[in-house]
């Protein structure tokens, strides 16, 4: 029997997100019912239990497969999930399985994904030392990163109740804004509505009030990577962000992928940790690991395409705008972890954190309109003639990331899509 092929041909397609190396976690409607993505379809995983092919596993995570989110399954711990994913690959691997699971599959065209999680708490992260350094420019010319990025992963506490999952159209947000010649700030719909390329990553087991999280075992509590639109309105956010950071500018959604991408899964394509230039500070100790700085980066293509409503009504496809890679990051996820539990602050199954905006060190690989329109003074001209400052009403932002590597599949996470509505009467 062949260990990397599936009886289910789609599979098998090398262009799938969704292999049998793959296997993430999702939440299918209308019964919120746990399941695995495979090929074209979804393994429904209640079913699965309710047939009895599940049975060899332990108790608790049979239970956790009639939940109807995954933070019952995620605090089980790392282990947890790679027994079920184990159990499921054998499942659709045998032929003998194929006529009792084969009735268990959910064609992906037909269903509505649901958010997998119950998110408590959602914090953003400034990974990204070349976004950081690219925005730090158009504001700070003399001085573009400040003194304490080197040395601390910079994050913010965001808002868990506006996170939505990839479908969900965002209203465009009002607020206060102030032009520069202005005497006062106006409240009205943002000018100058954005995206952010990011990835996110979800806790499994958490740990207490008070505890820390050592670095060398921080990714025992990641249970698994998305991606993650951090959608900010510009103008809102320069006006109201001093002293104290983001806040309606950032508050009004934040749209995410419906599948969660297992570290196992991810295993063959990790990479060292960002080579930090020579004079750069190391990490300070808690921050330090040998096994994190081997092998702390991955290897993750990310990219964003743009729709607008005229493209859609001539049926043309979307345009690339930028593509990054995930290992371009300044801190690694198990640094963001290790500083965000170092103070003693709890971290619960399904708490989100993110990267924040992904960006390389060329123009095709900026992550935001922000930076690749130099805050609108250099506006994008799109394949059809459409120019573009900032998002426009009717324009649909795609998100998609992939691993690839020779010697083994491509697995990808499907898509994180929003498309943007005038803002309210």
């Amino acid at each position: 029997m062949d260990l990397t092929q599936s009886w289910l041909d789609a599979a098998n397609d090398p262009a799938t997100d969704f292999p049998l190396a793959n296997l993430p976690f999702g939440v299918v409607a209308p019964e919120a019912r746990i399941g695995l993505a495979i090929g074209d379809q979804i393994l429904d995983l209640r079913a699965c239990a309710g047939a009895r092919l599940l049975d060899n596993l332990p108790a608790p995570i049979l239970r956790a497969c009639h939940s109807t989110q995954l933070n019952e399954l995620a605090a089980l711990g790392r282990n947890a999930a790679t027994l079920l994913r184990r159990r499921a690959a054998e499942l659709l691997m045998n032929p003998l399985h194929r006529s009792q699971v084969q009735p268990l599959l959910i064609p992906q065209s037909s269903a509505c994904m649901l958010p997998p999680f119950h998110i408590g708490d959602y914090t953003d992260f400034y990974a990204s030392i070349h976004h950081a350094t690219n925005i730090g420019s158009l504001f700070r010319p003399d001085h573009p990163l400040l003194s304490n990025y080197k040395y601390v992963p910079i994050g913010y506490h965001g808002r868990a109740s506006s996170i939505v999952v990839s479908g969900t159209a965002v209203r465009r947000p009002c607020g206060q804004t102030k032009a520069p010649d202005a005497p006062a700030p106006s409240f009205g719909p943002t000018r100058a509505l954005d995206y952010e390329l990011e990835m996110g990553f979800y806790i499994g087991t958490g740990n207490e009030l008070g505890d820390s999280i050592p670095i060398d075992r921080a990714q025992d509590h990641i249970f698994g990577l998305c991606l993650l639109n951090d959608w900010s309105a510009r103008d809102i956010q320069s006006w109201e962000y001093q002293p104290l950071g983001p806040f309606l500018a950032k508050s009004f959604a934040t749209t995410i992928s419906p599948w969660v991408v297992t570290l196992d899964a991810l295993a063959p394509y990790r990479v060292p940790a960002f080579s930090r230039p020579a004079g750069d500070p190391a990490p300070l100790p808690y921050l330090h690991s040998a096994e994190d700085q081997a092998r702390g980066g991955i290897g993750l293509q990310v990219e964003v395409s743009l729709t607008t409503a005229r493209m859609r009504e001539d049926r043309q496809s979307p345009a690339r705008l930028s593509r990054g890679d995930l290992r371009d990051l300044y801190w690694t996820l198990a640094q963001m972890l290790t500083h965000h539990a170092s103070n003693g602050c709890n971290l619960r199954p399904g708490d989100l954190l993110a990267t924040g905006t992904i960006s390389g060190p060329t123009p095709d690989s900026l992550g935001s309109l922000l930076e690749k329109t130099r805050r609108g003074a250099q506006p994008l001209t799109l394949p059809n003639g459409e120019e573009r400052k900032f998002l426009e009403d009717g324009d649909e932002v795609i998100l998609r990331a992939w691993c690839e590597r020779e010697g083994h599949p491509r697995i990808g996470f499907g898509e994180c899509r929003g498309i943007i509505l005038s803002a309210q009467p």
